[in-house]
């Protein structure tokens, strides 16, 4: 139930359309595509964590409401990635994405 509610919000999250759109600039909107299941997060106000349960390595960002950027980070099997939380400001963690090649990790 978890990860069909964070596909979901993913996916709106790279929708070019209404209050979605500033959820992931939209120069990404085309590269941008759900992390499978066994990537997982865990966001507080300073921190979140990305849990790499997958066999493979992916390369992963994690998308904020406010459409703050960062950079894709390399997370091999079994790797705890660490991104920045969602502030004291009414950010939030929308999900974790796949990047692609052009993105860099």
């Amino acid at each position: 139930m978890r990860s069909t509610f964070m596909a979901f919000v993913v996916a709106l999250a790279v929708l070019p359309s209404g209050t979605a759109a500033h959820a992931a600039p939209s120069e990404d909107a085309g590269t941008l595509s759900a992390a499978p299941d066994c990537v997982t997060f865990g966001a507080d106000w300073r921190y979140t964590f990305v849990s790499n349960d997958c066999s493979d390595t992916h390369t992963v960002k994690v998308v904020y409401r406010d459409g703050t950027d960062v950079p894709c980070r390399l997370a091999p099997p079994r790797a705890l990635i660490t991104f920045p939380g969602y502030g004291t400001q009414g950010n939030e963690v929308l999900g974790v994405v796949l990047c692609d090649a052009a993105d860099g990790a």
